[in-house]
């Protein structure tokens, strides 16, 4: 994997070609009404403004919608999917063939990219409360 490169500390603004500076402010991520403040990196104008996000910038803003699902809805947040598999000492691939879900199924689940079903869900609140019977889905 070849290093990233630092981003610059100005950029112009695409639509008006003011400066804008690298930095970060509090952005709201409300989810079913339960709102959670992030601090989101990115390029900003002085004062109040949109600003343009880069690179990684929105990936702050996607953990916390995952934290809040997990709080409102019970859908485990790839931390807490990761946490239960190392628990019940496996690898993705085993979790997967264990859950029935697909030998790739845990690494898109960690990575955020796919949310688990809800059977799955209920068999890993379960695994993880009881980790014995991880046993008898063998």
């Amino acid at each position: 994997m070849a290093p990233t490169q630092p981003l610059p500390e100005t950029m112009p603004a695409p639509e008006t070609g003011e400066t804008l500076v690298r930095g970060s402010r509090p952005f709201a991520v409300t989810y079913k009404g339960v709102t959670l403040t992030v601090d989101l990196a990115g390029y900003y104008p002085a004062g109040d403004g949109d600003g343009v996000h880069v690179g990684d910038d929105m990936a702050v803003v996607d953990q916390a919608l995952r934290i809040l699902k997990e709080q409102v809805d019970g859908i485990p947040a790839p931390g807490t999917i990761r946490r239960v598999r190392h628990k019940l000492k496996l690898s993705q691939r085993e979790a997967g063939v264990l859950l029935k879900v697909g030998e790739s199924a845990f690494d898109k689940y960690e990575r955020g990219l796919v949310e688990p079903s809800g059977p799955t869900i209920q068999l890993l609140r379960l695994l993880d409360r009881h980790p014995e019977m991880a046993d008898e889905l063998r």
